[in-house]
Formats: structure tokens, sequence, C-alpha cells
């Protein structure tokens, strides 16, 4: 090889070198669709808006509001990213109307998983009190898009696409009546020996009196299912009530080591206070509805659904959440039914302290009783049965695990721990199941996130 061809040949090498390691630094790095295929990212914002309510102390009612907007934003993402399979529920939800969507570039190449993100924190910010902290969960989502590669402008598109859906649903939200309901009186503690007094060590008043008041999703009123009334308040001992509040005593003294982590692993009381001699200090705890949130996300990992199916089932799940609660609330203020710790204080045992502690509000129904099964019978119908999983929501707040073969088996010792915790007689829990019952059947009579149902789909694809 003579000298000419020799440094024809490094010359050809070095040029190939140069190129590639030119198209190399010009080619977009792309990791950022694969870290967008996950369905994560919704599920970690769910658990970082439960982190804050948690720290904000919200009530179990509210917390369903908090949970409920910032997951039906997200979906609406959803179905601008698969309108062939998914319908709006704007439109179908009680007073609200078809979202208006203004697109800047080209729909085909935008990412509605960031649009989902986006609403979802928008929608989440603007909800609860420690907003720096929930836009600092967003920035941090967001940084790892963009340093995965997201291009800027497609990033300003998807994010600006989003927060116009958040906004959207936030002017919703401020519809519903839970502003002007701040405003309304407090509840007046009556004077009859059956009403509902506040419990210790607190002592709170009665919290969300007019919860009954705020709009539905999906029920046509707060007082659409009234249950049965509770038996008639007694204190002979041979009376139906006397022997209900009898057996929630007996259980609480002879209590065995499952039925106890049974109560505790369902406790889901954001007022728990602890008493160290002269010092109070409250113990901050997940909500009902946030402890089936976790689940719904469990779930949807469990299954590995894709981000679009984790924003429905997240949706659906508040929603029918929401209005069990509604229900609920509706009827704990009607029949504003004393607690038991109180009735078997006062004629039974004054020594008496149940295991759990006692929430601040009436005793019927059980809103464990009514929001679980309400939200299992929404998991079900989304993701069917047996459906084994295994529960580890309350982890991070100091509990172990339990797992269930099904929805419906979590709600079902959901609802009886209230009665292993000493804060239910049984009536509460067993009308309460059937009052859950009543309104998912209702909201799945007439909730349609589907073009073609679940059980269709899989024929098809079969």
């Amino acid at each position: 090889m003579n000298l000419a061809t020799k440094h024809l040949r490094i010359n050809l090498i070095m040029a190939i070198f140069g190129w590639s390691i030119l198209f190399s630094a010009c080619s977009p790095n792309e990791d950022y669709k694969a870290l967008l295929e996950e369905n994560h990212l919704l599920i970690d914002a769910n658990g970082q808006l439960t982190d804050i309510i948690v720290h904000d102390i919200f009530s179990p009612p509210v917390a369903s509001r908090i949970y409920a907007y910032p997951a039906i934003a997200a979906y609406e993402a959803a179905v601008l990213a698969e309108p062939e399979t998914f319908n709006s529920l704007m439109g179908q939800l009680k007073g609200s109307n078809p979202l208006l969507i203004q697109m800047e570039g080209d729909p085909e190449i935008i990412n509605y998983h960031l649009v989902a993100l986006a609403a979802y924190y928008k929608v989440a910010t603007q909800l609860v009190f420690s907003e720096q902290d929930m836009m600092e969960y967003r920035d941090a989502a967001f940084e790892n898009i963009q340093e995965a590669g997201m291009p800027e402008s497609d990033f300003e598109a998807a994010v600006d696409l989003g927060e116009s859906i958040g906004e959207q649903i936030l002017a919703y939200a401020a519809q519903d009546n839970y502003h002007q309901s701040r405003s309304f009186e407090k509840y007046t503690i009556r004077n009859d020996p059956g009403s509902w007094r506040p419990t210790p060590p607190a002592y709170m008043e009665g919290i969300e009196p007019h919860w009954n008041k705020i709009r539905t999703f999906f029920l046509d009123s707060a007082n659409q299912f009234i249950p049965p009334p509770p038996p008639p308040f007694d204190t002979v001992p041979d009376s139906r009530f006397y022997q209900d509040a009898y057996e929630v005593m007996e259980a609480g003294n002879q209590m065995d080591d499952v039925q106890e982590e049974i109560a505790y692993f369902w406790d889901c009381n954001p007022y728990k206070m602890n008493v160290k001699g002269h010092v109070m200090y409250a113990e901050k705890k997940i909500t009902p509805g946030g402890h089936w949130m976790g689940i719904a996300g469990i779930a949807s990992k469990a299954k590995n659904l894709d981000w679009k199916q984790t924003a429905e089932t997240m949706a659906v799940t508040s929603i029918y959440v929401f209005d069990a609660f509604i229900s609920c609330w509706d009827e704990k203020y009607r029949s504003v039914l004393i607690r038991p710790e109180t009735y078997i204080n006062r004629y039974m045992d004054e020594s008496w302290t149940p295991l759990l502690q006692t929430p601040p509000f009436p005793e019927y129904t059980s809103g464990h009783s009514v929001i679980s099964t309400a939200a299992s019978l929404a998991l079900t119908d989304l993701l069917g049965e047996p459906f084994t999983f295994l529960d580890s929501t309350e982890v991070k707040y100091g509990l172990g695990t339990r797992e269930f073969n099904s929805f419906r088996e979590a709600a079902e010792e959901a609802a009886i721990s209230r009665f292993y915790g000493g804060i239910h007689y049984l009536p509460a829990i067993e009308h309460g199941v059937d009052q859950g019952k009543a309104v998912a059947s209702w909201i799945d009579g007439h909730i349609q996130t589907r073009k073609i149902s679940l059980a269709e789909n899989a024929l098809e694809e079969n």
C-alpha cells in the first residue's frame, strides 16, 4: 500500500468516525417515549396526592372529592388518546358539559400520557392546602420526562393541553357546592339520649354535616338510597338496641389477634388523637377513599394495565367512592345515631373503650361499609374476579400487608373491621353494605367509559 493510499484510508475512516459522532450528538434521545409508556406515573401521582391529603388532614368525605376531580381530568386525556375506545365523562357527570379542546400542533404526535399527568397535577394542586408540595412532585416528574429527551416543543404542547383540561375540570368542580358549604352552620348537638355526641379524647364536633348538599356525579340525589332506619334506641337489656351494643362490647372484650389486626389495618381515621399526660397530638392516617384509591393503583399494576386503562380505573373508582360518601353522610346526619362507645359507657360499663378511636361523626350507616362495597364493585366490574392482590397501601403509614382473592373479599373485611374496632353496631355495617351495593348498581347502570365493553373487547382479541 503506497503512502497516498494509506492517507486516503485514514481520511475515510476519520470521516466515517466523525459522521458517527455527529449523528450521535444530533440524534434525539427518545427514552421519554418508553418512560411515558409506563402506567406507574399516574399511580405515583395518586400516591403523592395521598401523602398530601394525609399531611393536610382532610376529612374522609373531602378527601373523596380531592381524589375524584384529578382522576377525571387524567381520564379525559385517555379519551383524546383513544377516542375509538373511551367515552368522555364530561356530559355524563351531573352538571357537566363536553370539554372544549384546542390543540397546538398535530394531534397525532401529542403525547397524551403527559397530557394526563399535566391535567392531574393541575387539578390536584388546586384542591389541597400544601400546593407547593404538589407542585414540587409535578416538577420532579416533568423534569424526569424532559431529561429523558422529550423535545421542548412537544413537552410544552402536551402540558398546555393538559392544563387546559385541568382548568375546565376545576371550573366544573367549582360548581359542586363545596365552597359554599364551608360557610354553612356547624352541627348542633341534640339533647335526646339516642343522638350522637362527640367522643373522647378530643370531643371533636361532627364533621361535614352538610355533605349531602354536595353535587353528586351520578346519583339523582343524596337521599336516593335511604337505608332502613336503625333499631329504635332503647336501654332495656332485652331490647334490640341494647343487644347490639352488648355485642360490640363483648367483641371488644374477647378480641383475638386476627380480629385486632383486621381492625387496625382498616382504621383509616385521619382524626386519631394520642394523649400522653397533658399533651395531645394527632396521628395522621390515610382515609377510606385513599385506601381504595391505593388498591386501584395496586390492581392496575397487577393487571398490567396501560396508562389509559389505569386512568379509567382511577377515575371510575373515585366516582363510586365520591357518590357513596354523599349517600352515606346523608344518612349519618338524618339518623344522627349514638356511637357504641357513648352508649356502653352510659348504660353498661363506664370504663370500656373501643379498640379503635371513635371518629367524629354519627354512627349510622358505617362509612367504610358503604364506601368499600361501592369501590369493590367498581373494581370488580372493571377488572373481574377472582382477583388476587396484596394490599400494601398502608405500609408507608406503619401498617403491614394483607392478601385478598377479590375486591369483594377486601370490602367484606373492611366492613366487619368496624365491628371489631368497636365503633359500629352490626346493623350499621349490614345496611351500609346494602347501601354501597345500591349506589354501585345505580352508577354501573349509568356510567359509560367504554364504547365497547371489556367483555366484548376480550372476545374480539381472541
